[in-house]
This record gives structure tokens, C-alpha cells and sequence, in this order.
């Protein structure tokens, strides 16, 4: 879900607008004559940076690729993982 505003209203409404993106996960889009600025929560935040961190990693990319394409009968008990 995202939600779009001028820089003036943005200004204005910035503590809502926290709330909306922190409570809600809402994308707030802000509108400025030089440009755009896209406020995200800082949980937002950290999982695009680790998303990207896994996704530039071959050997982590690899692991996750194949384990979605593991089937529910070749999976194991959690008891039976060792970490």
C-alpha cells in the first residue's frame, strides 16, 4: 500500500505519516519540485537492505532457490535440524 503527498502536506502531517509507515507498512511517496522522496519504516528499511544483501550473495541466492524447490515430503523434522 502506498500513499502520495506534496512536500508542503508532508511537512505538515510528518508525524501521521510516520506512524502510517511504521503501524501500517504504508509507502509514503512525497512529491517535491526537484524530485521525489519515498519514506519507508526502518523495518522496511532493513529488510530491502537484507534482501538485497541475500540476493548479490551466489552461495545464500543458491540455498534459497533450492530449498523453494524442496517439497514438503523431502523436508525434515525441526527436532531433527542441526545447527
Amino acid at each position: 500500500m502506498s500513499y502520495t503527498t506534496n512536500i508542503t502536506n508532508a511537512r505538515k502531517d510528518l508525524y501521521k505519516l510516520a506512524e502510517m509507515a511504521i503501524e501500517n507498512g504504508v509507502e509514503i511517496n512525497i512529491n517535491t519540485k526537484n524530485g521525489n522522496v519515498i519514506m519507508i519504516s526502518e523495518d522496511e528499511y532493513r529488510s530491502l537492505l537484507e534482501t538485497l544483501y541475500l540476493s548479490s550473495n551466489e552461495p545464500y541466492k543458491k540455498t534459497i532457490t533450492d530449498g523453494l524447490k524442496t517439497t514438503y515430503n523431502q523436508t525434515i523434522a525441526e527436532d531433527k535440524v542441526k545447527w
